[in-house]
């Protein structure tokens, strides 16, 4: 996944209205905790559950609360790999690899999963063939064994570029995928990282949306939906699906909340929706502080009218160093937002941590690590995370990260159940 201009928007409905109204000046002294008893976490069995040969990275997650199943979808096992938890997370079954992905992790790319709510598990990825770059999107009807049905986005640009796909499925089954297009990908020139993935540096970027009303078997046209099509400078949007219906997207857009720098390779941005609709938002700035030195920042916003108004948003990890923050949130119960984080700022190497924020309260807890080994910095964990809520205190978590003492130089995909207790 790649990188270009930046900063964070909430567009609602496909018409792509622009709802990031007064986003106030970042309050950055807020790493404390409310006054009182804080938040605890329990944290399950820690499982490596890709299991399979080869590196292994960019874990997606999805999860359907009525079952307890968790679903985890990533690069790996020479292809696309998903994986099932039928416990909440806490055993993992064998993962399969997604039909026609088998064989090369360079062809396929930036895995993305939903469950719909009769339990038909969406899973896609991005694919080169035949001179197009596009999204393809599995189907599975028996709780992600298999995966029969497999559907292809195709562009009508013969040379289009494409890129990071996110998928969402709505409360009558309608499907939603955003991805990254532009028309020609000749225009594209990249930075990349050697312990991480691509940005961009220049290009046409777009984010473009499709929608399925059958089930994923046929797919609407492209609807652009970031602003100033063909050139508007987006490469990321998340997205959730509201119990009307409403669609809110998060888009990086424009210099409104913090700048990101062209060499971020790391995916920037994520969206939540808790039980009562708030909706968060969390991303990554790249700056200086006021020694000179540069900084990698954290962030939190929430909103609690569908996206109109965005309180200033909040610091979630503590420290500014120059190191990735690769950010993810979930919502919780009414109120209640779940965040983690994947970084290297510890010299140790790579940690996920953990802590909960109250709408009216703050923060409930400072970071809680869940990983407990660090893994290598100088191995590509992937530019995502997965977090996702089955209940209001029940959390799963997975990340990638190279454990040198377990899998020597091997990324591998982590998954752990964690059981919260608020105050």
């Amino acid at each position: 996944m790649f990188r270009y201009l930046q900063s964070f928007r909430v567009v609602a409905a496909l018409s792509a209205i622009i709802l990031a109204a007064v986003m106030g000046t970042a309050r950055t002294a807020n790493a404390a905790t409310t006054a009182g008893p804080a938040a605890s976490y329990q944290v399950g069995p820690i499982t490596d559950v890709s299991s399979c040969s080869g590196q292994n990275a960019e874990v997606e997650q999805a999860v359907d609360p009525k079952l307890g199943y968790v679903y985890e979808e990533w690069m790996g096992c020479r292809g696309i790999a998903v994986a099932r938890s039928a416990d909440g997370g806490r055993t993992w079954d064998a993962p399969v690899s997604l039909p026609g992905t088998v064989g090369s992790n360079v062809n396929t790319w930036d895995p993305a999963i939903a469950v719909a709510p009769d339990g038909t598990v969406y899973a896609s990825f991005m694919l080169a063939r035949n001179g197009r770059y596009y999204p393809v999107v599995d189907a599975s009807f028996d709780h992600g064994v298999t995966f029969p049905q497999s559907s292809s986005l195709i562009p009508p640009d013969a040379k289009n570029w494409g890129d990071r796909d996110f998928i969402a499925v709505g409360p009558d089954g309608t499907v939603y995928v955003t991805w990254d297009y532009g028309p020609e990908r000749t225009s594209i020139t990249y930075i990349c990282a050697s312990n991480g993935s691509c940005a961009f540096a220049t290009g046409d970027l777009n984010v473009v949306m499709q929608k399925s009303t059958d089930g994923g078997q046929t797919w609407s046209k492209m609807s652009d939906i970031s602003p100033g099509f063909p050139a508007s400078g987006g490469d990321s949007a998340p997205l959730v699906v509201e119990p009307d219906g409403r669609i809110d997207v998060l888009l990086a857009v424009g210099p409104r909340a913090g700048t990101m720098s062209l060499s971020e390779w790391w995916i920037d941005g994520g969206i939540g929706i808790d039980s009562a609709g708030n909706l968060y938002a969390t991303w990554d700035t790249q700056g200086t502080n006021p020694d000179g030195s540069a900084n990698d920042i954290g962030w939190l916003a929430f909103s609690t009218d569908h996206g109109a108004h965005w309180p200033a948003p909040l610091q979630v990890p503590p420290d500014r160093l120059n190191a990735p923050h690769i950010m993810e949130v979930t919502g919780g119960g009414s109120g209640i937002a779940y965040v983690s984080w994947l970084s290297d700022s510890n010299p140790a190497g790579y940690a996920l941590y953990v802590r909960v924020f109250s709408i009216a309260r703050g923060w409930l807890s400072g970071p809680a690590q869940i990983s407990t080994d660090y893994g290598s910095s100088a191995v590509w964990p992937g530019d995502t995370t997965g977090l996702s809520a089955l209940s209001p205190t029940d959390i799963v978590a997975s990340w990638g990260s190279d454990y040198p003492d377990l899998s020597g130089k091997q990324a591998e995909i982590y998954a752990a159940n964690i059981a919260a207790t608020l105050p």
